[in-house]
């Protein structure tokens, strides 16, 4: 399985990034996407997925206009849970944009793991129901490959015939961050040289949008859907609920060069923390993710001062926001030299176990074209943001480095600093 025989010691190659594909409340291609972004299109609505009418919170960042049978056979559009339809259809689109010869033997040793914080909530409800009203005999024996949240990296190894180490991440928010985080660290010890990552969600459902309006971690803004996120902003009161896939194709730097892949950058260094502070809430004085941030920042080998921009995670709710705004706070505190800020959830909401890697292409596309978006509802700063700059508009600006931060509930913290070359 290693990609070098060195003695058993296991080299380091360079990570390249070679292939991406999202489906996300505001884009259902690479394109769209990057119009999206650059227009700060916000793709949050009232829910139409079902009557929000009797509920608290009535808005959310659905996907819209997504088509399973685009991607894959009707049979299995029918079967899959919504979660296990987005991700093959956000990997088809990686593994198409990447190059790769599907014919080729790379498949035997590629590495699957899409991944999702919730798995098939969809599945599980309508069962439930069923069990409920019928009982036990009209329970589909789909229920269990359907719902659990490996199931999203087996259906697309199982749609694409991808035979190496396969996998789930698990950590809430911080899910599909961490699943390129072990991606990455697979192909740079070279057990691999190829491997497909990210994440996907599907939770727009009466139940969990319920449980986080119980927890107060949503936004109650039913009346304005398109300012209700509104990350770093003083009059923030929630994150807002999105869902959908990103998935990216990572390669090791000589197996890409050697098939002349198109390269759209680097993962060079990411870092990994814990805060053992609180279920949901962040540790307040930031010094776990501002370790997370440090690791990243020391594996690149770049100053923190060379980093272009930070993708926050930035959710929009209170305490969250001001406990990242701490931790950077306390990483730059001795520079002179800050990065600029953004988060890409003001527009596309908070995609959960998806909502990394679908930033992640959004940080990757900002610096292949050299612009960084706004951030979108932005209109009374949060004064814990002083000395940081948050465009709230697009501008045109060359990106090299971009660090990129998950958040996930249980103290998960992650970070990777991306470069352009």
């Amino acid at each position: 399985m290693w990609a070098q025989d060195n003695g058993g010691e296991s080299p380091l190659g360079r990570v390249a990034i070679t292939g991406l594909g999202t489906i996300n409340p505001i884009a259902l291609t690479l394109n769209e996407y990057e119009m999206a972004l650059k227009e700060l299109r916000v793709g949050i609505q009232r829910i139409t997925k079902y009557d929000p009418v009797n509920e608290i919170v009535q808005i959310a960042a659905e996907v819209r206009g997504f088509e399973a049978t685009e991607y894959m056979e009707k049979k299995k559009a029918k079967r899959y849970d919504p979660v296990i339809k987005y991700a093959i259809a956000a990997s088809k689109m990686a593994l198409e944009d990447s190059g790769l010869d599907m014919q080729g033997s790379w498949k035997t040793q590629a590495a699957v793991t899409v991944s999702s914080g919730i798995g098939g909530i969809h599945t599980m409800m309508a069962e439930f129901d069923s069990f409920q009203k019928f009982g036990s005999r009209y329970t589909s024996p789909f229920l269990i490959p359907m719902m659990i949240p490996d199931m999203s990296a087996g259906a697309v190894a199982m749609e694409f015939g991808l035979q190496g180490p396969n996998f789930a991440t698990i950590s809430a928010c911080a899910t599909s961050l961490h699943s390129i985080i072990i991606t990455a660290m697979m192909i740079r010890h070279g057990y691999i040289q190829v491997g497909i990552c990210g994440g996907a969600e599907a939770v727009i459902s009466p139940l969990p949008i319920a449980a986080f309006a119980n927890m107060m971690a949503l936004s109650r803004n039913n009346e304005d859907p398109a300012h209700a996120s509104r990350p770093f902003d003083q009059e923030r009161d929630g994150f807002v609920m999105g869902e959908g896939a990103g998935v990216l194709v990572l390669e090791d730097l000589s197996h890409a060069l050697n098939r002349k892949a198109r390269i759209y950058g680097f993962i060079d260094g990411f870092g990994m923390s814990g805060d053992a502070y609180d279920f949901s809430a962040i540790e307040p004085g930031g010094e776990t993710v501002a370790r997370a941030m440090n690791h990243a920042i020391a594996m690149a080998g770049v100053a923190k001062e060379d980093i272009d921009l930070v993708n926050c995670h930035a959710t929009s709710t209170p305490r969250g926001d001001k406990s990242e705004l701490i931790a950077l706070q306390n990483l730059y505190s001795r520079s002179s030299k800050r990065p600029a800020l953004q988060s890409t959830k003001a527009m596309i909401g908070h995609g959960l176990g998806a909502a990394g890697a679908n930033e992640v292409i959004a940080c990757i596309l900002q610096t292949q074209r050299g612009f960084v978006h706004g951030t979108a509802n932005l209109c009374n700063p949060d004064p814990q943001a002083e000395g940081f700059w948050i465009p709230t508009q697009t501008i045109e600006k060359p990106i090299r480095f971009v660090l990129k931060n998950s958040l996930g509930f249980g103290g998960h913290n992650a970070s990777i600093l991306l470069s352009k070359d």
